[in-house]
């Protein structure tokens, strides 16, 4: 048993230099990599028709997350969908809704956003009953979304537009870090698809969110650092935290 020393984050590299992952590097002399454990996928435009989804006849769209607006404006031109100008944008938050830039022209579309949380965007659309409402989803999503748009009697179709999957980390059987840090049960389950035979031994397995830590548990892992808690809100505050305990019970060796 040495120190901690090397880290794998099974999400993207982030793009801002300010990542707080960077600074927990320089600060305990971390090589911390970045890997994402899944990967999304568009469903292509044969296998969304047979879903029988007229993307015309909708008024207004829902997005949820970036990925969805990407992948519905892909749709649409791969369907050759015209998209009127008259079409009514409702987002989850103000940051998804700035991203409709990448493919409209912001100021002359009707956009509506809530504060991140689907609760509020329903009370926003509680003003637009009479719309006939899209919802792009991936093939696993969180049913909150459609229960809430049930009770609340909206007129709207579910449209499948993306999937995870697993990626291939193969190049990684040789490979060996202290610690493996996952975000999703996503990430959990394409650990073992990857490398069925798995043994943690002495790896450490970092989890963030309950369903996460559950989809760890059943796997059969041990799980050494979780977050969110009351005195580490964020995973790289709870790796430092253990990170100071385990390496000065592990002397400087």
């Amino acid at each position: 048993m040495g120190r901690i020393r090397k880290i794998l984050v099974s999400q993207p590299e982030p793009e801002n230099n300010k990542s707080p992952y960077f600074d927990l590097a320089s600060k305990h002399n971390l090589k911390i990599d970045f890997r994402p454990f899944i990967h999304v996928e568009g469903v292509t435009a044969r296998e969304f028709r047979q879903d029988k989804v007229d993307m015309a006849v909708h008024t207004a769209v829902i997005f949820t997350s970036k990925t969805a607006i990407d992948h519905y404006f892909r749709m649409a031109e791969e369907t050759r969908t015209n998209i009127p100008d008259t079409m009514k944008y409702f987002c989850i938050s103000e940051a998804t809704a700035y991203y409709l830039q990448k493919y409209i022209v912001y100021r002359k579309r009707k956009i509506f956003y809530g504060n991140g949380k689907i609760n509020h965007l329903v009370e926003i659309m509680n003003k637009h009953k009479d719309e006939k409402y899209l919802l792009p989803l991936s093939a696993a999503h969180k049913e909150e979304i459609p229960v809430l748009l049930n009770e609340a009697s909206f007129d709207y179709t579910k449209a499948v537009l993306y999937r995870t999957e697993c990626s291939d980390l193969s190049d990684l059987a040789d490979v060996n870090y202290d610690i493996l840090v996952f975000y999703s049960p996503s990430g959990i389950k394409s650990l073992f698809q990857n490398f069925p035979d798995f043994k943690q031994n002495d790896t450490k397995i970092a989890s963030f969110g309950s369903k996460t830590a559950k989809a760890a548990e059943e796997a059969g892992l041990r799980l050494d650092i979780t977050a969110p808690q009351p005195q580490a809100p964020s995973m790289t505050m709870a790796l430092e935290n253990f990170i100071k305990d385990y390496n000065k019970n592990n002397g400087k060796a």
